[in-house]
C-alpha cells in the first residue's frame, strides 16, 4: 500500500523490554513504555521497629560506655593513690578468675585443649607486660602530663567511637570471622591510652597491675559479655542492669560532674535514641523498580 508521495507505510516494531539488545528501532535508546512504573515497590525492605526491642538492643552500647566508666574510674582512684598494688594484682587475679569461670560455664562445648590454650596465651601475656612494664614507667617521662590527659581522653574517644557493640574483640570459641578493621584500631587506642595513664604512676609495680587490669577489661570483658550474651539474653539484661547500677555508684561517689555526665549518656543512648529512631522512621521513604542494579542471592566466597 502507497500513500500520496509513493513512499511505503512502514509499521513501527512493538517495544520490547530486554537487557541488553541495543537499541531498537524506531525508538530512543531511554525510552519505557507505560509497564515501566507497574513494578515499583515502595517501602519494600524497610523494617518496622518497635521501641522496646530497640531500647533492648541498646543495652550493649549503655553496658560497655559503663565498663569503659569502671576502668576510668580506677585509673583515677590509682593516679590519687587511693589504691595500692596489692588491691590492684587482687583484683587483677579475681577478675581472671571470673573471667574463666563464666568463659566455662557459657561456653559449650568447651574443651580441655581450648583451656590450656587461653592459659599459655594468659601466661605468654602476662610474662611479657612484667618484662615491659619498667618501658611503660619511662615512656613518657619527657612529655608533660597535660598533653598525657589530652591524648588519653582522645583515644578513650576513638575507642568508644570505633567499637564493635555487637561483636567482641577477640575472635570467640567456635566463630568463623575475625573481628573487624575497626575493632582492631578501636582496641589499639584503649591500649596506647591505658600506657600513657600507667605511665604517669609512680613505681614499676603500679604500672605492671594497672596495665594487666586495662587490658584484661578492653580485652576479654567484650568477649565474656559477647558469650553471656549468646547463651543466655535474660542473663545479659541482668548483669547489663547490675553493672549499670554499680558504675554509677562507683561515679556519684568519685565525682558528681562524672556521674551527672554518664547517667545523662546512659539516658541518652537508652531511651532518647530508641525514640528518636522509631519517630525517624515514619519520614523513610524508599523506592525499587526495575530500575535497580542487580543483587546476588548467593555468597560469592562459596
Amino acid at each position: 500500500m502507497k500513500n500520496s508521495d509513493g513512499n511505503r507505510i512502514r509499521l513501527q516494531p512493538m517495544w520490547r523490554k530486554v537487557a541488553y539488545g541495543g537499541r531498537q528501532p524506531g525508538y530512543d535508546d531511554n525510552y519505557t513504555d507505560e509497564s515501566f512504573l507497574e513494578e515499583m515497590v515502595m517501602n519494600a525492605n524497610v523494617v518496622k521497629r518497635d521501641l522496646l526491642k530497640v531500647m533492648i538492643d541498646s543495652v550493649s552500647i549503655s553496658q560497655y560506655l559503663c565498663i569503659v566508666a569502671l576502668v576510668v574510674s580506677t585509673w583515677t582512684l590509682t593516679l590519687n593513690l587511693d589504691i595500692d598494688e596489692a588491691t590492684l594484682l587482687k583484683l587483677d587475679v579475681g577478675l581472671l578468675l571470673v573471667g574463666f569461670s563464666v568463659l566455662l560455664l557459657t561456653t559449650c562445648p568447651f574443651s580441655l585443649k581450648l583451656l590450656t590454650k587461653y592459659v599459655l596465651n594468659i601466661s605468654f601475656f602476662i610474662s611479657g607486660l612484667y618484662v615491659l612494664a619498667p618501658i611503660y614507667h619511662t615512656l613518657t617521662r619527657s612529655i608533660s602530663s597535660d598533653s598525657i590527659w589530652a591524648l588519653a581522653v582522645s583515644l578513650l574517644l576513638v575507642h568508644l567511637f570505633l567499637h564493635d557493640y555487637s561483636g567482641s574483640t577477640i575472635r570467640p570459641p567456635g566463630a568463623l570471622n575475625n573481628p573487624k578493621l575497626t575493632s582492631n584500631i578501636s582496641l589499639n587506642a584503649s591500649i596506647v591510652a591505658s600506657v600513657l595513664v600507667a605511665s604517669r604512676l609512680p613505681s614499676r609495680l603500679h604500672v605492671f597491675a594497672i596495665m594487666l587490669f586495662s587490658l584484661q577489661v578492653f580485652l576479654f570483658a567484650p568477649l565474656i559479655t559477647f558469650c553471656v550474651k549468646k547463651y543466655h539474653f535474660r542473663l545479659h539484661l541482668l548483669f547489663s542492669f547490675t553493672l549499670m547500677v554499680v558504675t554509677l555508684s562507683v561515679t556519684y561517689q568519685l565525682h558528681r560532674m562524672f556521674f551527672i555526665l554518664l547517667l545523662s549518656l546512659l539516658v541518652f543512648i537508652s531511651v532518647v535514641c530508641p525514640y528518636w529512631l522509631i519517630r525517624i522512621q515514619e519520614y523513610k521513604f524508599e523506592i525499587n523498580g526495575p530500575w535497580d542494579e542487580a543483587k546476588l542471592c548467593f555468597d560469592i566466597t562459596e
